[in-house]
């Protein structure tokens, strides 16, 4: 099959998964776009929100529609890197077997990935820059596709340990989650007190998801459009020769090199899930958000005077 085609066949099955996810999953468009566009883009997303927004419903929703493995790791103060990653046991004919952790599986939802320690944190973390991992000496290969959904709760800061900058460096996006309108809270209401169970249909195999990936990789962007990401990326960078005023006021920190990567791999896909056979800067700027939202670091003043770090990428865009 030629690209052209396999990107119209992609449209066409994002179509029908977004119209499965829908029968359960009620409002949250944004969300469930940039998720996807992580996923066919091969990256991992972070998901901000209060308890309470059906974070593991949706993420379970759409590993069932991608027909994938899921697990879900709650992350606790007391987790220990074993308890993701698996151990070694003594068998009865006394030999050592490794037992396989959550890690192994197609997409894994990391709950409240900050209320545990960073040596913890840390070893989900390898998974995630290597697809493999490491316990006693052994090397072990995870199987693709393989995705991290990890979740925060921005409200409780009592014993928790937050990402540090390298770390949510790894996420291709962060994603913010927001309260339902009213209208959609009350469909949300009556689809979650009634007795009925919708079915979710697996639409993809582990293979079509990783052959999309591939066909990703391989479209086509003008040298225009890479441009112009790296120029916002160095905008970003209060040090820079290009930075403008508001961001050397306000930002202590601006993206790294990932981010024009990964502006230019989720332009691709947002391009390709719409239709178009190689992105443009529209492509770009609809992704900037969820791409450099977790990579710019505010000052004090920033915070003192109420600016956001969507309101600074609106500047800057």
């Amino acid at each position: 099959m030629s690209d052209v085609a396999a990107i119209d066949q992609l449209v066409q099955k994002h179509r029908e998964l977004k119209k499965e996810i829908a029968k359960v999953i009620i409002g949250q468009e944004v969300v469930i776009d940039e998720i996807l566009i992580s996923i066919f883009s091969g990256g991992h997303a972070l998901l901000v929100g209060v308890p309470g927004l059906a974070k593991t419903l949706m993420v379970n929703t759409i590993s069932q529609a991608l027909g994938l493995q899921f697990k879900r790791i709650q992350f606790t103060p007391d987790l220990m890197p074993s308890d993701i990653l698996g151990s070694e046991i003594l068998d009865e004919n006394r030999t050592f077997k490794f037992l396989k952790g959550p890690v192994f599986s197609n997409i894994i939802l990391a709950d409240e990935i900050n209320r545990t320690p960073p040596k913890t944190q840390a070893a989900l973390l390898e998974a995630m820059q290597e697809k493999s991992v490491t316990v006693a000496g052994q090397h072990y290969k995870l199987d693709a596709p393989y995705f991290v959904l990890a979740t925060q709760n921005p409200i409780e800061q009592e014993g928790t340990y937050p990402l540090p900058e390298a770390q949510l460096d790894r996420f291709m996006f962060s994603i913010n989650l927001q309260y339902p309108s009213f209208q959609e809270e009350v469909d949300v209401v009556k689809s979650t007190t009634s007795d009925h169970k919708p079915q979710i249909n697996a639409l993809f195999t582990a293979q079509e998801i990783v052959d999309f990936q591939q066909l990703v990789r391989r479209i086509p962007v003008a040298d225009n459009v890479i441009e112009y990401a790296v120029t916002l990326v160095g905008k970003t960078r209060p040090k820079g020769d290009t930075a403008p005023e508001l961001i050397k006021e306000y930002i202590d920190w601006g993206a790294g090199p990932r981010a024009s990567q990964n502006l230019i791999l989720a332009a691709k896909t947002h391009a390709a899930v719409n239709g178009k056979y190689s992105p443009d800067i529209e492509d770009v700027k609809a992704v900037a958000n969820g791409i450099l939202r977790h990579r710019i670091i505010k000052n004090y003043k920033a915070e003192a005077e109420g600016f956001t770090e969507e309101s600074i990428i609106a500047k800057i865009l």
